[in-house]
C-alpha cells in the first residue's frame, strides 16, 4: 500500500525558486509523486509513495521551510500510485482565488467534524459548498448549495444574495479554498463564518456514513477521481476526452466510449479529436496485454 498525504500552510516564504529545485530533486530521489506547490503565501501539496519516503519528504518541508505544524493536513492510504509523476511549481498563490492570505490575516473560525453536524443542522444556517460545480455533482452535504461558478472572481456577484449578518458554513476538499474564501467575506464585512476543518476529507475520514450528513462521493484532483467514507476509493472514473468525472450510471449511456467521450462532451467533440481518443485508447489496451503501463492508465503501481 502506498501512503497519501494532503496538506497546506499559510507562511510566508521567500527563496522559491531554491525551494522548488530542491524538493524537486527530493521527490524523485525518495520515489514519491504528487505536487508541491510554493507561494509567497505558503505551501500547499499532495503527495504519494512509501510511507517512510512520504514522511522524509515532510519532515524536510517542516525543517527547511521552518513549519511547525501544518494548517491541515489528511494522510491516508491507496493501493495503486494515484499520480503519474513528481513535480514541484512555484504559482502566486496556493490556491488560485484571486486574494493574498498571511498568518495574521487567517480566521480563527474552524469547526471540528464532530460539531459540523451540530453547526449544519441549526436553524437559518447558510450552508456554502465552495467547490466547482462539477465537483459539487459528484458529492456534497446535506442542505449545501453551490454558486456555481468556475472563477473565484464571480463569486461576489453570488454574495448579493446574502445579508452580512447571516450565518455561513463553508466547506471545501481540503479547506484551503475556505481559509482564503473566509478572509475575503470578512473583508466583505461578513461576521458569521465558519468552515470544516481539513475539509470534506477530514469529515470522511472522521465521521461514521452511519452519523454522516454527507452524500455521494469526493472528487479529488488524481487518479483516484473520488473518495467515500474512510477515504476509500470511490466509483467514479475519470472521462479521457474532457477530464470531468463519470459515475456508473453515465458509463451506460450511448454517448459513453470508453477513453474517449461521454455524455458531458460527446456532442461538442470534433471526429478529429475523437479518432485521436479512440488512437490513444487502444494504445492503452494493446500495453496492458503486453504488461505494461500507458501513462493514462489509471493504476500506477
Amino acid at each position: 500500500m502506498l501512503h497519501v498525504f494532503g496538506f497546506y500552510k499559510f507562511k510566508r516564504l521567500s527563496g522559491l525558486k531554491g525551494l522548488k529545485k530542491n524538493f524537486q530533486e527530493k521527490l524523485i530521489k525518495n520515489d514519491v509523486k504528487g505536487t508541491i506547490i510554493f507561494s509567497k503565501e505558503g505551501i500547499n501539496g499532495t503527495i504519494s509513495g512509501k510511507k517512510n519516503n512520504v514522511q522524509k519528504v515532510k519532515r524536510e518541508l517542516k525543517s527547511i521551510c521552518k513549519i511547525k505544524n501544518f494548517d491541515s493536513q489528511n494522510n491516508s492510504t491507496n493501493s495503486f500510485q494515484p499520480f503519474h509523476r513528481g513535480k514541484t511549481k512555484i504559482k502566486k498563490e496556493v490556491v488560485p482565488i484571486g486574494i493574498q492570505v498571511f498568518p495574521s490575516q487567517k480566521l480563527n473560525n474552524s469547526v471540528e467534524p464532530k460539531k459540523w453536524n451540530l453547526l449544519l443542522k441549526e436553524k437559518d444556517i447558510k450552508i456554502i459548498d465552495a467547490r466547482k460545480p462539477f465537483e459539487y455533482e459528484v458529492g456534497t452535504f446535506k442542505g449545501a448549495e453551490n454558486p456555481k461558478i468556475n472563477h473565484f472572481r464571480d463569486f461576489p456577484k453570488y454574495l448579493k444574495k446574502f445579508n452580512k449578518k447571516n450565518k455561513i458554513a463553508m466547506f471545501c476538499t481540503g479547506g484551503i479554498r475556505c481559509e482564503k474564501a473566509s478572509v475575503y467575506l470578512r473583508r466583505k464585512g461578513f461576521k458569521n463564518i465558519f468552515q470544516l476543518k481539513g475539509g470534506i476529507l477530514n469529515y470522511l475520514k472522521k465521521i461514521n456514513k452511519k452519523q454522516s450528513l454527507w452524500k455521494g462521493e469526493c472528487y479529488v484532483f488524481d487518479n483516484r477521481v473520488s473518495l467515500k467514507h474512510k477515504l476509500k476509493v470511490g466509483t467514479y472514473s475519470m472521462c479521457s476526452g474532457c477530464r470531468k468525472p463519470i459515475s456508473i450510471q453515465e458509463k451506460k449511456s450511448k454517448k459513453y466510449v470508453e477513453g474517449v467521450s461521454c455524455p458531458k462532451c460527446h456532442d461538442y467533440l470534433t471526429e478529429s479529436q475523437k479518432e485521436r481518443f479512440a488512437m490513444r485508447q487502444k494504445q492503452i489496451l494493446i500495453a496492458k496485454k503486453m504488461g505494461k503501463k500507458h501513462i493514462f492508465q489509471k493504476e500506477f503501481n
